[in-house]
């Protein structure tokens, strides 16, 4: 069994393993058709170190999406702070947060894959645009530790739908991100598919130390995660810390 999530971060603490990601009275407030506030985050603050998995959780509304895509920077706060590998994201232009966004990927519900493109050339863009040396060798290892070496010239609309989210996960992967970022994962998939790209995500996120921070509506995902955040009322509240089992 994994230790709970507070032993965990009493180790972190005397390691001294530091924050990835910490947030300080963090706000979204946006204006609706009508010309209404809606005032999504409310000051949300939360700490989260480095290695760690951890579920967000919530009402359908509650603003986990809105609230990874702050965290992930996608979009841009309306106060507060965040902070990512010690750098506030305030302080950047838009080009210093395209730079700040290579430490980090992204696997979305809809996977969004470029349609035109193949399997492999859709891991292989970002790495390319990343200025990364032998892209497309990098690309092919990484559709191979998915599992889809022998799908790697077909196009989306020839993959099924855990197929596509096998590429999206190798995409994610393959900028060796600092925190990688799911947005209901298995949203889209079967029980049997949704499972298998669970093991999958976790198996790749332990092998290569990742900080895993994940939306979900899904129990068994969430459980499997070391600490769990529920988003109500515009703020965190963290569930009581619980042992993990440990995947086989």
């Amino acid at each position: 069994m994994k230790a709970p999530a507070s032993e965990n971060r009493e180790k972190n603490a005397n390691t001294e393993i530091k924050s990835v990601i910490r947030t300080d009275k963090l706000i979204r407030t946006v204006t609706d058709a009508d010309g209404q506030e809606l005032h999504i985050l409310q000051g949300v603050n939360c700490q989260i170190y480095a290695g760690e998995s951890v579920a967000i959780l919530g009402s359908s509304g509650a603003g986990k999406s809105t609230l990874l895509g702050l965290l992930a920077g996608l979009d841009q706060a309306s106060g507060g702070e965040i902070w990512l590998n010690d750098q506030p994201m305030s302080q950047l232009d838009e080009e210093g947060r395209a730079q700040m966004r290579q430490q980090v990927g992204f696997v979305f519900q809809s996977f969004q894959l470029l349609e035109h493109l193949t399997a492999l050339e859709n891991v292989m863009l970002p790495l390319e645009l990343a200025g990364e040396k032998d892209y497309q060798a990098k690309a092919r290892q990484w559709l191979e530790r998915v599992g889809l070496g022998e799908r790697t010239k077909h196009y989306p609309r020839q993959l099924s739908g855990g197929e596509q989210q096998r590429v999206a996960i190798a995409r994610a992967f393959a900028g060796d991100p600092l925190v990688l970022f799911a947005d209901e994962p298995t949203g889209n998939l079967d029980s049997v598919t949704g499972q298998s790209i669970i093991d999958l995500l976790f198996t790749l996120n332990k092998e290569n130390n990742t900080t895993l921070i994940l939306v979900t509506h899904d129990a068994n995902l969430a459980q499997h995660c070391q600490r769990r955040l529920t988003l109500s009322d515009g703020l965190l509240h963290e569930e009581a810390a619980v042992a993990v089992a440990e995947e086989a």
